[in-house]
């Protein structure tokens, strides 16, 4: 067998060298094991509670078992200034959240949704939490061992991790649990939670060896400091820009599923395309993200993704005019393409962004921001829909994904390879391929 450094491994290309690199099969690993709990307590959940005959109300209480995800920024800097015995900075806290949430999804399997309330919460508050942990601490791993060229392919492998384990833990558990029950749907995603922690083992430590915080006091202040010192404006620009770069897709994603039910498409029209030829065509435009993102860079494809992601919503128009099968198939696929490359450009900014020595803190945040302000900003889209008609609608999600293209100038001219502001430097080729 030939050497890994031999001329042939070495002339392979940039791009081919990023996806057979050992930490980019870790990362997507790492995805898996983040993506396992995340529809365990929310609709996965549900649907095992409306299979218990719990009331509505409770099931729609439930929803604040996932507080944690929207609120992990607060313990996130605890995350930055401390570490495990064990492991090293980021990885040891890793093992320990995969182990955690592997004996806190087995319990949740063993609980009682109907005669044991209170504490069937307390347990999915639990498995929220761990989650939410471990995704402060993948993010701020992935920060840390990636270089620039790496970042798309980085961001591409996460998603399709990510959403792999999505499907597993939404269909294919749906499936299960008609065969074997609810319990054991449970107690297997716990077990699968096991690949995560053999990543972790397998995981290389960053090459570059940042000082941590030294008090929770720099773990707090410093990475909003770090942040801002670079130019206050300009992160003031780039936060914004966070907000709005995705409202396009937000809000037509936001009002997809009652737009087609309304549109006489069926459940089943719905859920085949969305969940199974949708899901395809996200994890296929992540994967082409980041082999464009290792070709172009970061800032060029921020604009890329950008306009194709605005434009995807030209098919929602289309199918508001011509509600068909054909036609509905075909917008979906390519809304679902645009945002899986959207989500990896993203991605690989945030983790540009971030300084290695306060990731966990400042990728947490900007998440955060990110989530939030989706929410807030989304929240009167049926009202408008409702107002304005289905074709006016598209056409003004269209427009509202302009402003945040309009920001790309100032902190990611397309003449530059990284965003202002960025952390990381070319220092070197990627790790050898396996």
């Amino acid at each position: 067998m030939a050497s890994t450094d031999s001329p042939a491994s070495s002339a392979a290309p940039l791009w081919v060298q990023v996806f057979t690199s050992r930490k980019i099969g870790v990362i997507t690993l790492l995805g898996f094991s983040g993506g396992i709990p995340l529809l365990l307590t929310s609709k996965t959940l549900q649907a095992w509670m409306t299979v218990e005959k719990v009331d509505l109300t409770t099931i729609g209480l439930f929803s604040l078992v996932a507080t944690p995800y929207s609120l992990k920024f607060l313990w996130s800097p605890f995350i930055d200034r401390f570490s495990l015995p064990f492991l090293g900075r980021r990885r040891g806290w890793m093992a320990a959240m995969q182990v955690l949430l592997a004996l806190a999804i087995a319990a949740l399997g063993r609980g009682r949704p109907q005669s044991a309330l209170q504490l069937f919460a307390l347990t999915a508050f639990a498995v929220a939490f761990f989650s939410a942990t471990l995704d402060i601490v993948i993010d701020a791993y992935r920060v840390d061992v990636l270089k620039p060229a790496e970042l798309g392919a980085g961001a591409a492998v996460y998603v399709l991790g990510y959403r792999v384990a999505m499907l597993v833990t939404g269909s294919a558990a749906f499936i299960m649990a008609d065969r074997i029950g609810w319990s054991a749907v449970y107690l297997a995603m716990s077990g699968a939670m096991l690949l995560g922690v053999a990543a972790t083992l397998w995981a290389p430590e960053p090459a570059r060896a940042e000082r941590p915080p030294q008090t929770l006091t720099e773990a707090v202040i410093d990475p909003f400091r770090e942040f801002f010192g670079r130019s206050v404006w300009k992160a003031v620009v780039i936060l914004s820009f966070i907000a709005l770069y995705r409202l396009a897709d937000s809000l037509a994603a936001n009002m997809a599923t009652p737009f087609l039910l309304k549109s006489g498409f069926t459940q089943t029209d719905v859920g085949a395309i969305q969940g199974g030829l949708g899901l395809a065509a996200t994890i296929i435009g992540a994967l082409s993200g980041g082999a464009v993102l290792a070709r172009l860079g970061v800032n060029r494809c921020l604009w890329v993704f950008g306009v194709l992601q605005i434009a995807s919503n030209l098919g929602y128009y289309v199918l508001s005019l011509v509600p068909t099968y054909p036609v509905m198939v075909g917008c979906l696929l390519v809304e679902n393409f645009c945002s899986g490359l959207a989500v990896a450009g993203f991605v690989a900014l945030f983790m540009s962004l971030c300084n290695p020595s306060y990731a966990a803190t400042q990728y947490a945040l900007l998440t955060s921001l990110n989530a939030l302000s989706r929410d807030v900003l989304v929240a009167p889209a049926g009202k408008l829909a409702e107002a304005a008609g289905w074709p006016a609608f598209f056409l003004i999600t269209i427009a509202a994904g302009l402003p945040g293209m309009l920001l790309l100038p100032f902190f990611a001219p397309w003449s530059g390879d990284m965003p202002f502001g960025a952390q990381q430097k070319i220092d070197g080729p990627v790790e050898e391929p396996v």
